[in-house]
């Protein structure tokens, strides 16, 4: 991972970004690129689109788009809006560091409120915190939904596998917080990473932590290795984790792991949720969709 990050500004001509077979229509990244490092992160490929690597230039080079919030204002004001469900957190994650600088993604989520359109938020920072009050807002006019990303809750591992994010307690602190608030707020075990967070007790720790902390529900997902994020990973893999390598080959000759494997990791983390209580919690909002679990994130 870079050790400092270079950031440059852009402009953009749309904020909103159409997708399809996710479970949700839109998503809203504000910045490109991510310094919180995550090894494993999907949105390391997204970088290749504009002739750069999924390495050193997807933490060492961010992109700010600057206009990102004005453009999102007039997306939703067109009455061709319908207040679809908005993702943000999709290929960057909006509160990393360089967010208490320039706010974009507090910009965007009043342009939300504003215009009452429901969102859902993945991230791993806890800066978040910041923004309790528009959150809050948008939780009273529509659908708000924060989901925080954990893969463990050993600080050390925290740090070899995702190096730029805050401590996963600091996340958890954080998620108390907003639901305390009355935020829709809980936990992604995503992505669940075959011989380095699957233990019995990595996951359990994580779910035992996260109703502890208040979390409102919690899904899981196992990781995928999409091309450019998977010649990412297997680098990593042969420096920290060489006795893997093997298996990784094994597990991934494409960009899934066998779908018994995934049922296997799911059903442990389900069985989990039923244990410390977590299966049935109902959200704050009624009617509240979920985000995917399919992300395997981070943002």
């Amino acid at each position: 991972m870079s050790t400092r990050a270079r950031y440059e500004e852009v402009t953009c001509r749309t904020a909103l970004n159409r997708v399809s077979g996710m479970g949700f229509a839109w998503s809203l990244n504000p910045y490109r690129g991510c310094v919180h490092g995550c090894h494993y992160c999907f949105a390391r490929r997204f970088h290749a689109f504009y002739d750069l690597d999924a390495g050193d230039d997807f933490t060492g080079i961010i992109f700010v788009k600057t206009n990102v919030a004005e453009v999102l204002g007039e997306e939703l004001s067109r009455r061709s809006w319908k207040r679809e469900l908005v993702l943000m957190g999709t290929a960057t994650d909006p509160y990393q560091p360089i967010e208490g600088k320039y706010r974009l993604s507090r910009r965007c989520l009043e342009m939300l409120a504003r215009w009452r359109s429901p969102v859902n938020i993945v991230t791993k920072g806890t800066l978040i915190v910041r923004d309790v009050d528009v959150l809050g807002d948008i939780a009273a006019r529509t659908r708000c939904t924060v989901c925080f990303s954990i893969t463990t809750m050993d600080a050390g591992l925290c740090r070899r596998i995702e190096p730029g994010t805050p401590p996963s307690a600091k996340r958890l602190r954080a998620l108390e917080i907003l639901a305390a608030a009355g935020i829709d707020a809980g936990v992604l075990v995503s992505p669940i990473i075959p011989g380095v967070t699957d233990s019995p007790e990595n996951l359990e720790a994580v779910v035992r932590a996260s109703a502890s902390h208040g979390a409102r529900f919690l899904s899981s997902a196992t990781l995928n290795l999409k091309p450019g994020t998977k010649q990412h990973f297997m680098s990593y893999l042969r420096q920290d984790y060489p006795d893997l390598v093997a298996e990784y080959r094994r597990l991934f000759p494409d960009s899934y792991a066998p779908k018994r494997l995934q049922a296997d990791l799911g059903q442990r983390v389900d069985d989990l949720k039923q244990t410390y209580g977590l299966a049935d919690r109902p959200a704050r909002q009624a009617g509240e969709s979920r985000p995917p679990v399919q992300l395997g994130l981070t943002l």
